[in-house]
């Protein structure tokens, strides 16, 4: 059994005076991809907030590649790479300069050769590569967020609502993509609403319920991943279809 690389144990984050999260626990292995669920408010992004040390805790542990966020925030956000849901580009940069800019702020640098197989692995189209980000779709610009992470080669990912907003083919494509982060042994934990694209691609799955994780599903080794009406019913209530 591997070494997790994330771990929040009994996790708790005070927000205005209200636990936003309440005892929350959840480990994620190198290689696994657990999807986390909850309702507006729910404490899902608190979570990874706190994860990240962008927020402090009141109480619990947390530890990304056995860094606490508190202690060593460096060597945490050295190690781990995040997604917001809307992801901030310089607009007047193409896809290729704003990745090598944040690069740089991260002290790294990569060949052409290592770009190009990062922007093909996100399907991101060789003349999109060059093109000012202003004109591009959110599709298009989560691919170039996605490429810079692939490039940083962190050993944990973090993604906030990462197909929001996204057409069909591209959040299949972003489904396909984590499916080859799993083969690359990083630890992915994703905030989601998409049911049915956390079922197709996360190892489990969470429900995040009054700041704490409520239920817990593992994927089947063989057959169906997940009985999705089961995860339906529990997701979204004992009154959904």
């Amino acid at each position: 059994m591997d070494t997790p690389a994330l771990i929040a144990d009994d996790l708790v984050v005070l927000r205005g005076g209200r636990k936003t999260v309440d005892g929350a626990s959840l480990t994620v292995a190198p290689g696994e991809i657990y999807a986390l669920l909850g309702g507006n408010g729910a404490g899902k992004s608190t979570t990874l907030f706190a994860i990240l040390g962008l927020i402090k805790r009141s109480s619990g542990v947390i530890q990304v590649a056995g860094h606490d966020p508190e202690v060593a925030p460096d060597a945490v956000r050295a190690a781990a790479a995040y997604l917001p849901e809307n992801v901030a580009l310089y607009d007047h940069l193409s896809a290729l300069e704003n990745i090598r800019y944040f690069l740089g702020l991260a002290g790294q640098t990569r060949t052409g050769a290592e770009l190009d197989q990062a922007f093909d692995a996100v399907k991101l189209a060789p003349a999109a590569r060059t093109r000012r980000v202003s004109g591009f779709s959110k599709g298009m610009r989560q691919k170039t967020a996605i490429a810079l992470a692939l490039l940083r080669q962190t050993p944990v990912l973090l993604l906030d609502e990462p197909t929001s907003g996204l057409d069909p083919a591209a959040a299949r494509d972003f489904h396909d993509l984590l499916i080859d982060l799993r083969k690359r042994r990083v630890a992915t934990l994703m905030v989601t609403h998409d049911l049915f694209g956390a079922a197709d691609t996360a190892d489990r799955i969470g429900v995040l319920q009054g700041g704490r994780i409520a239920q817990e599903w593992t994927a089947a080794a063989q057959g169906p991943r997940f009985d999705i009406q089961a995860l339906h019913q529990s997701y979204a209530g004992p009154d959904a279809a």
